[in-house]
């Protein structure tokens, strides 16, 4: 379910319970209040999208009645303040998404104890002009305890360097082959002319086969 750009400024309330995944985009929550969605309590919603809604406040307990909820997308808010017990009542949340959510103050301190109890596998904290977070910011990620990292390295992925990357190896190859273009047109000369003999000489060998005289010659050795 999507509801973008109806300038909400609070939860809609009349939603059904049975709703997996919800988007909000484009309102002004600006505050998530202490149990923001628990007027209608959502057991199934595992997907939360809160992008452009210019929160800027999470209060404590503020995603009570979503004890479902694995996905968390906060992204694109001027967030101020996150609450040390802003994503408690949320036990299995895995996936938070922070992208361009950190730029108007710097809550690296904040957040770290707001995460303290939860255990996330993934962190989204692309856009934010982070240099450096917390030891414990990260303590239950995943890419630190499977791959032997140090607590509170913190793995990104870019898509956009990956995208310059491949253009990169693109132009190279390129360049490669337009330097070489001289040997690989000779190359190709070469094994044309060697692909024209075999074939001439495969001919040849048909010709000779099939000469009529050369065959009676064969079957009467005696004239």
């Amino acid at each position: 379910m999507a509801c973008r750009y109806e300038r909400l400024e609070e939860p809609p309330k009349e939603l059904p319970s049975t709703v997996h995944n919800l988007s909000i985009a484009g309102s002004n929550l600006s505050v998530l209040h202490r149990a923001a969605f628990a007027a209608r309590p959502l057991p199934d919603l595992r997907l939360l999208r809160l992008r452009h809604d210019n929160i800027q406040i999470i209060e404590d307990m503020a995603l009570q009645g979503l004890p479902a909820l694995r996905t968390l997308d906060l992204s694109h808010n001027p967030l101020l303040s996150v609450a040390a017990g802003a994503f408690a009542g949320v036990p299995l949340l895995h996936t938070l998404q922070l992208n361009q959510a950190l730029l108007a103050a710097p809550l690296e301190e904040q957040l770290a104890l707001a995460l303290r109890n939860i255990s996330l596998r993934r962190l989204e904290l692309a856009g934010n002009s982070l240099r450096a977070l917390p030891a414990a910011l990260l303590p239950g990620l995943a890419c630190t305890a499977a791959e032997g990292g140090e607590p509170g390295q913190l793995e990104t992925a870019s898509y956009v360097f990956f995208g310059i990357v491949l253009a990169l190896i693109g132009i190279v190859f390129l360049m490669v082959l337009y330097l070489n273009r001289r040997g690989i047109k000779r190359w190709l000369h070469n094994l044309r002319e060697a692909c024209r003999d075999q074939m001439e000489g495969y001919h040849y060998r048909y010709e000779q086969d099939a000469d009529p005289r050369r065959t009676s010659a064969i079957g009467t050795p005696g004239l």
